[in-house]
């Protein structure tokens, strides 16, 4: 089942615009500005802009077995997934993304390496499914 990315982040920038004319009808317009910009700043945190491009789990597995770098399978709105993205840094572009929200098949693939579930972020280094890996650890394969 594909799911749409981009429902978290309209949400929050529902709930921050919502905010926002609250804060601008009491008169505070700095309070204003502020809840608007961190509430933009997290759509966008939790928006798949956040992430490298994604491509299909077929797509993955055959660059990864021609250039050895790891596939990591992610979901918009998944702290983890966030959390291992901005510990990556620049580095992060080296991995093949793929959304398992938007290809079923890496959906499928992330439930037989965790049996049954959808726990991501899961980090596919030489065939071999590691779940919610220490970022410490994918840069350092990311390095190679």
């Amino acid at each position: 089942m594909t799911r749409r990315p981009w429902t978290l982040p309209l949400l929050v920038l529902a709930l921050g615009g919502a905010l926002t004319a609250v804060r601008a009808a009491q008169g505070r317009p700095g309070g204003a500005f502020a809840a608007l910009l961190l509430f933009a700043l997290l759509a966008a945190a939790v928006s798949p802009l956040a992430f490298p491009r994604s491509t299909g789990a077929a797509e993955a597995r055959r660059l990864a077995e021609a250039d050895g770098r790891p596939i990591v399978y992610w979901r918009p709105g998944c702290a983890y997934c966030l959390r291992l993205r901005t510990r990556l840094g620049f580095r992060a572009r080296r991995a093949h993304w793929v959304d398992i929200w938007r290809d079923p098949e890496a959906a499928a693939a992330v439930r037989e390496a965790t049996g049954g579930d959808e726990t991501v972020p899961t980090v596919v280094v030489a065939g071999r499914a590691h779940v919610n890996p220490d970022p410490a650890w994918v840069r350092t394969r990311l390095a190679r």
